[in-house]
């Protein structure tokens, strides 16, 4: 499947344009190419290190922005891979890649990271926030999903983009089917979003997700009707805060509260 996008941006210009993004690309490969000849001094090869699979995890939530990225590059490096598996490999999508990692221009713009985590700290699912105040997917790579309105641009409207979990790690599975971790980070798109004072988010997504999301109990609010891009029926819309969708989150989850966890920031150089 691919989506074909309204421009294509070659990572080279990006991160010629964009220092942020250079700056995290370069910190990123340097964690990259550590993995290796960690893999390669233990004589391991690195699939071991990154997919091997695991039963029963514990699992909590956390959220990484601009201020925490030093300090959580390795989760970040393990995110991008996961990224780049679904996306390109799994997914077929036409996103920008760099070796094994899958990032875009999307990710310069000082987003908010949210992922599963378990105690063993391997990531198991990751979703993307950005504010709808600056540039967003919706509006200014898919904006023929938008059909005759108007994409928002609004602190109370996050968007959500990058929606993976890792099925090769995370294995239990709750109600319907679906992928615990699936649970937990829909609890945690919720919970963030809160913590932001946003009221709802809008997202481009697929008509299985939007049938995966109703099952759950957080229906998405359509936008417009699918369009046919590649091969998905892509569409766009709202998810609304709820304390009924975040109370179902919790209960197929299998868990009592809340499911992020504060993460310190970093500390400037003196």
């Amino acid at each position: 499947m691919t989506f074909t996008t309204r421009k294509s941006v070659s990572l080279s210009v990006i991160l010629w344009k964009n220092r942020r993004l250079a700056l995290l690309w370069l910190a990123l490969a340097s964690v990259s190419s550590r993995t290796c000849q960690i893999a390669q001094a233990l004589q391991m090869p690195l699939s071991g290190l990154v997919i091997a699979p695991s039963t029963e995890l514990a699992m909590y939530a956390i959220t990484i922005d601009h201020r925490q990225t030093g300090s959580q590059l390795d989760l970040l490096v393990q995110m991008f891979r996961l990224r780049r598996r679904v996306f390109r490999e799994r997914l077929d999508w036409t996103v920008s890649v760099s070796g094994d990692l899958e990032i875009d221009i999307y990710d310069a713009l000082a987003p908010t990271y949210v992922l599963v985590v378990s105690n063993e700290q391997d990531v198991l699912g990751c979703v993307r926030l950005l504010p709808t105040t600056g540039p967003t997917m919706l509006a200014d790579t898919f904006p023929i999903l938008l059909g005759d309105k108007e994409a928002p641009k609004s602190e109370l409207v996050l968007e959500s983009s990058r929606f993976c979990v890792d099925t090769g790690r995370a294995t239990e599975l709750g109600p319907h089917g679906f992928n615990r971790a699936t649970f937990v980070l829909f609890a945690a798109m919720l919970e963030t979003m809160r913590s932001k004072g946003a009221s709802a988010i809008v997202t481009v997504t697929d008509v299985r997700m939007e049938r995966i999301l109703r099952r759950a109990g957080w229906p998405l609010a359509r936008l417009t009707e699918p369009r046919k891009l590649g091969q998905t029926n892509a569409l766009a819309g709202y998810l609304n805060d709820s304390d009924q969708a975040l109370e179902a989150m919790y209960r197929q989850a299998g868990i009592e509260g809340p499911v992020v966890r504060k993460q310190p920031e970093d500390r400037k150089a003196a």
